[in-house]
Formats: structure tokens, C-alpha cells, sequence
């Protein structure tokens, strides 16, 4: 089945040398997949549409023939790529490779993904959740490249979270570790309830979803200023709107980013106080133009203000908090750095 898109070459094929990695980032919406270097640079890139309705077979088929794609991007064939990784949505079964339920996947339920990619692509795959691949991916390369260890938060329709500490992915017993959107931040009667279905966790706070929600009810409780206008005329209720009119001194847009932020905190808080990261990373797409933007900034600011009144000196002065670098990116080309530390981990002579 043809791609849709012509892979991208971003480097001259003369430069590329030694050992290749290709990562795959399975979304709802498009598959992306990166090929990499032995340090991580990206050398060639490739997207298609998901087209979730086709099936999971129909996904697995071109998901496999990407890494051919690329492969020939640079005049190899898919015996020149070393090592293959995928990244896709939980939740699922890591150790048997299996999608269990994916939310946005309807009639992909127990599809064994891992095994499937693998025969299409010719490589044994190593598989992660895409939040992991994507951690990994600023751990190896990106915001967190100078860090022994981090936690990272996709602030998306979700909260996804990955951790990584000294290369080691903490995936858990049950493959549910790492899922920071659900730790608990409000156990009050009236805490807000989970896409997940359980009260009071962070994505229910501190995601796109929750932010839109939020708002929503700020207006029809009679809130008034430059985004209730622009509400009033059609306009869809996003995070880009929310951020424009805070950009524009709207005192409610404004205040609804504050509030996400310090919701964000509480969970923060938590997570350095169980893992004592070296850094937080945020990425995802509700980051406000970060640190180059001056909501993104005044965003940071608070969340950043909000920590260190709540945490540990220690940690409050040494741990960073900060915005990923990636973007769409992090997660092929983590799901790749993943991919090579499986292939490093067999290639590595054993000594007496």
C-alpha cells in the first residue's frame, strides 16, 4: 500500500554512516516515523494518516513497510537498519506486545502489535507506550539530554507522562507505570472526574479536555471580557483561543491558564517527591509557545512558583522545570533511541 507522503531527507545520504535506527509513534490522527543516527540525529522522516477506521492489520502493514521507506531514503535496504522501536497509545501488555484497549482506537482491542509490525518490517521491534518513547526521546536528545533522569508530561487532550532515569524506562509490573495524568490531585466529594472514569486525577485538571471544560463554565456562569466575546460570535472553545486572549490581557483566559498551572504543580510536587527527577520536561501541544512566548513564560512562571513553595528546599533549588524541545518529533525518535539500547544491550560483548 502506497504512503501518502514522500519521505523527508534531511541530510545528505553522503553523511550517513554506521549504525541506523528507525522509530515508529503511532497517534490517533498520523504515523510517524523517524530514521536516526547512533547519536541521534535525524536523518529522514516519514508521516501517514492513521486511518484508525482501516483496522489495526492495515496500520501494522504500513507501519512495517515505513522502514523499508527509509531505509531506501538512504540506499539501504531494511537489513541496513539495525534495530526497529514503536510507541503507541495504552494501554497495553509490554512484556507480550499486546494493544489492549486503546480510547481512540475502536475495534483495535488485543491486537498484538508488536509481533505484527515486527513481520511487516523484518526486525524484532522493541515496544514502549508513546509518552515513554517520547520521554526517552528528550532524555537521548532533547530537553533533558544533559540529565541523569526525568520525568516528562504531554500536556495534550491527556496528561501522558513518561519517566526515564540512567536510560531505564519505568514501565511497571502491570505496564502502567509512568501514567502520571492519573495520579491523584484533588480527593475532595466534588473532585472532577477522569476521562479514565475515576475522580480527581490530574488530566482531569491540567489537560486540553479539562482546560476547555473549565472555561466553558466560567462563560456560562456569566464571565465576560474579550474570550466570552469571541465565544458569543462561533468561536470553538480551544487552548490556542485561550492562549490568544490571555495574550491580549483577557483577565478569565488568563486565569484559566494560572489555574491549570497550579493544578499541574500539585502533581509535580508528587512526582518529585517519589522519583527526585533531575528535571520536569512539559511538551505536548498545550504549552503556549513556551518559554519563547509570553504566555508560555508567564505559564512556566507560575508553575515553577507554585513548586517550589510546596517542595523541598533540596529539590525546590536543584530541580529543573522545563519545556521540551522535540515537538511532534520526541516520540519516533525516542521509540528509536529505545530500539538502540535493545540493539546496544545484545551487541555488547560480554566480559569475564
Amino acid at each position: 500500500m502506497p504512503a501518502t507522503e514522500t519521505p523527508q531527507l534531511l541530510r545528505p545520504v553522503a553523511d550517513v554512516s554506521g549504525p541506523l535506527f528507525v522509530g515508529i509513534d503511532l497517534g490517533g490522527t498520523n504515523i510517524k516515523v523517524a530514521l536516526v543516527d547512533n547519536s541521534g540525529q535525524l536523518i529522514a522522516f516519514h508521516t501517514e494518516p492513521t486511518n484508525v477506521a482501516h483496522g489495526p492489520d492495515n496500520a501494522a502493514v504500513r507501519m512495517g513497510q515505513s522502514v523499508g521507506l527509509l531505509a531506501g531514503c538512504v540506499g539501504r535496504d531494511r537489513s541496513g537498519i539495525s534495530a526497529v522501536g514503536l510507541g503507541t497509545p495504552g494501554p497495553q501488555n509490554l512484556s507480550t506486545g499486546i494493544l489492549l484497549k486503546p480510547g481512540n482506537f475502536p475495534g483495535w482491542e488485543n491486537f498484538p502489535i508488536r509481533e505484527r509490525v515486527s513481520e511487516h518490517c523484518g526486525h524484532n521491534v522493541t515496544y514502549a507506550n508513546d509518552a515513554t518513547a517520547a520521554a526517552y526521546g528528550e532524555f537521548w536528545v532533547g530537553s533533558g539530554r544533559d540529565d541523569s533522569s526525568l520525568v516528562l508530561l504531554t500536556l495534550g487532550t491527556g496528561v501522558g507522562g513518561g519517566i526515564i532515569i540512567h536510560d531505564m524506562t519505568i514501565e511497571g509490573a502491570h505496564s502502567h507505570g509512568s501514567e502520571c495524568g492519573h495520579i491523584i490531585v484533588d480527593s475532595s466529594p466534588t473532585a472532577r472526574i477522569c476521562p479514565c472514569g475515576q475522580p480527581g486525577h490530574l488530566e482531569a485538571y491540567a489537560s486540553a479536555t479539562a482546560l476547555k471544560a473549565r472555561a466553558a463554565e466560567r462563560l456560562e456562569n456569566g464571565a465576560t471580557g474579550s474570550l466570552a466575546d469571541a465565544v458569543a460570535l462561533g468561536e470553538s472553545i480551544t487552548p490556542i483561543l485561550i492562549g490568544s486572549h490571555a495574550e491580549q490581557g483577557d483577565a478569565v483566559a488568563m486565569d484559566l491558564l494560572m489555574e491549570t498551572a497550579d493544578w499541574l504543580s500539585v502533581g509535580i510536587v508528587t512526582l518529585m517527591h517519589t522519583i527526585d527527577p533531575s528535571a520536569i520536561i512539559l511538551g505536548g501541544a498545550m504549552t503556549f509557545g513556551r518559554e519563547d512566548h509570553p504566555v508560555g513564560r508567564a505559564f512556566l512562571d507560575r508553575i515553577d512558583t507554585c513548586v517550589r513553595r510546596h517542595t523541598f528546599p533540596t529539590l525546590a533549588e536543584k530541580t529543573a522545570i522545563r519545556f521540551a524541545t522535540l515537538g511532534g518529533n520526541a516520540g519516533s525518535i525516542g521509540a528509536a533511541g529505545l530500539s538502540r539500547l535493545a540493539w546496544k544491550q545484545h551487541n555488547t560483548p560480554m566480559h569475564a
